[in-house]
């Protein structure tokens, strides 16, 4: 009962994150903005969510999850509620960054009630789960948001989606409880030397840094695809209609839904391979974006199913991080680890959605909404640096892991033998 209350929570969160995805033309018709300046949108918002993971981390080790998770409720329905009635850009750009604030608040504190409430190897699984079924959140923010912003308008949709998380919040504050002890769990006070001595003995850890990674390299190309970039890709650089570009960003969250389980349950049964599994992912997406790029003309509607079901795989595959901060650190640290390593994929998109809007800028010159192929698939290649410097650095830190753990048992044989 209290993983669904706390799921159905991040479900909210991921909704209100996603809401946007299916109204980025509709933002720029209403605002009058440019690709640069709708990217700005999310890229705040993302900005807000990836800074505020380490900050969130600490606060959850403090305050315990359920305080988190209702604040990060309250925040999402008036945040939601105005940019409904948001008649400026300036306006629109303020409650973003607070919808990002209520974002960052949630998943942390989901984590963190998974790993109380569940033990083993149930945690991969739960942890894969949580984030597989939170992306219903994403379904929800496709085809739903694009019938109600053509029917109910834009003022009327996004107060309802805003009205929905008042539910969520009354029944975290009656149904959550931190763990099997209490309600409300308290940690030790925070102060300057304690946050940097806890930061610093995370970020220490080899796993850590390879999970960090690991989140950075496999996640970005999908939440772009979800928050803003892919109906506008789908729509003026493949030629589809909204109809069937919203059908495309469902059938992601699909992917999402049955390959985080599959994931999961995998890396629960063979931990040793979890970076084998991330770097197998990574060279499909890279794999799947390539055909897509260089079909002349537009792709087939075929070939742009096979790359929604690879791209969605990377989401599921960003949660092995999270996995590795689990191994690597103890509970006391933990949700501050898993900050440190949600930061990253977040970071990636930050970049990536600011790059595609710039370059779609320089390709369609003075135009806010007719973009053509060419400016998209110029776009889309920014993604290729990212995917450079994430394989690397995975392979970097998957080398010194895999030492340490050596390391560590032939020290375990040593004394055993001793």
């Amino acid at each position: 009962m209290i993983w669904g209350v706390a799921l159905t929570a991040y479900l909210l969160a991921i909704f209100h994150r996603s809401s946007l995805a299916v109204a980025g033309l509709a933002a720029a018709e209403r605002f009058d903005i440019s690709a640069a300046q709708l990217a700005t949108f999310t890229m705040l918002q993302l900005l807000v969510y990836a800074g505020m993971q380490i900050p969130v981390g600490l606060l959850v080790d403090r305050f315990g999850p359920r305080s988190v998770l209702l604040t990060g409720a309250v925040v999402l329905t008036l945040a939601q509620a105005g940019f409904a009635v948001s008649e400026s850009y300036l306006t629109a750009l303020v409650a973003r960054v607070f919808v990002g604030m209520g974002d960052a608040l949630t998943w942390i504190c989901l984590l963190r009630l998974v790993t109380t409430w569940f033990s083993g190897r149930r945690i991969p699984l739960m942890t894969a789960l949580s984030g597989t079924l939170g992306q219903l959140g994403a379904i929800a923010a496709a085809a739903p948001m694009t019938w109600a912003l053509g029917h109910l308008g834009w003022t009327t949709a996004y107060l309802a989606a805003a009205a929905v998380s008042v539910a969520v919040a009354a029944a975290v504050t009656v149904l959550v409880h931190d763990d099997p002890a209490g309600r409300s769990v308290r940690g030790a006070r925070l102060s300057f030397g304690t946050v940097r001595a806890s930061l610093r003995a995370s970020w220490s850890q080899p796993g850590t840094r390879l999970g960090f990674w690991m989140h950075f390299v496999t996640q970005f190309s999908a939440t772009a695809m979800t928050l803003l970039w892919g109906f506008p890709f789908l729509v003026r650089g493949e030629g589809l209609s909204s109809g069937r570009a919203s059908l495309l960003l469902s059938l992601v969250v699909v992917s999402v839904m049955y390959s985080g389980p599959t994931i999961g349950w995998f890396i629960g049964r063979h931990p040793w391979h979890r970076s084998t599994s991330v770097l197998a992912v990574v060279w499909a997406i890279v794999a799947a974006w390539t055909a897509v790029l260089v079909w002349p003309g537009n792709a087939p509607f075929w070939l742009l199913v096979v790359l929604t079901q690879v791209v969605g795989m990377g989401a599921p595959a960003s949660m092995v991080g999270f996995d590795l901060a689990r191994t690597s650190n103890p509970t006391e640290r933990l949700a501050s680890a898993n900050g440190i390593i949600n930061q990253a994929g977040f970071s990636a998109t930050l970049v990536l959605v600011v790059a595609i809007g710039l370059v779609l800028d320089w390709r369609t010159p003075g135009s806010s909404t007719a973009y053509d192929a060419s400016a998209f698939r110029w776009a889309m290649c920014t993604q290729y640096p990212l995917w450079a410097l994430g394989l690397l650095q995975v392979w970097r830190y998957r080398r010194r892991t895999r030492a340490i753990l050596n390391r560590a048992d032939l020290t375990r044989a040593a004394r055993a033998q001793g």
